[in-house]
């Protein structure tokens, strides 16, 4: 995995590559939960995860169907890209029965949720600036402007 732990990408595409760079570091097993606000680049991150990863696409946004497997083309772990938001609680990410160990599994939306299913993951929040454009929510969206990811291992103990 990528040890930067703060990490400031200028545009889209260079997100983009920071996630092929990212997939390429993953294995079976690794579960990342992707934080941040809309727009903030999650689903170009996870797309750049699952091209690092070989596997099939294309990777989109799963907010509809909760949870999107894409199997590898190069003989790799399956990508589980999951959108938590609609989730309540963590026993419904539980109830998608997700292979987390023979898998990568990113989580948009998870926060506060994989602790209960996870003693290990890596958190990427992403931080987007605010107000540098009009108040229209469709036109900040479409600014590519810098976003600053920051990385935080989560490793707790088996009680």
């Amino acid at each position: 995995m990528i040890d930067a732990e703060n990490i400031v990408v200028a545009t889209s595409d260079d997100m983009h590559a920071f996630g092929v760079r990212l997939g390429r570091s993953l294995s079976a097993g690794d579960l990342l939960v992707l934080t941040g606000p809309l727009g903030a680049g999650k689903t170009t991150l996870a797309r750049g995860i699952g091209e690092g990863l070989g596997v099939r696409g294309p990777v989109t946004s799963p907010t509809f169907v909760l949870a999107r497997t894409h199997p590898s083309i190069v003989g790799g772990p399956p990508l589980v890209h999951v959108d938590a938001y609609r989730l309540s609680e963590p026993i419904e990410l539980d109830d998608l029965d997700i292979d987390f160990a023979g898998s990568v599994v990113l989580v948009e939306w998870g926060r506060g949720m994989v602790d209960a299913v996870a003693s290990r993951w890596v958190d990427v929040e992403i931080e987007r600036p605010t107000g540098a454009v009009g108040s229209d929510e469709n036109e900040a969206d479409a600014v590519d402007e810098p976003r600053h990811i920051r990385i935080t291992r989560h490793d707790q103990d088996p009680a």
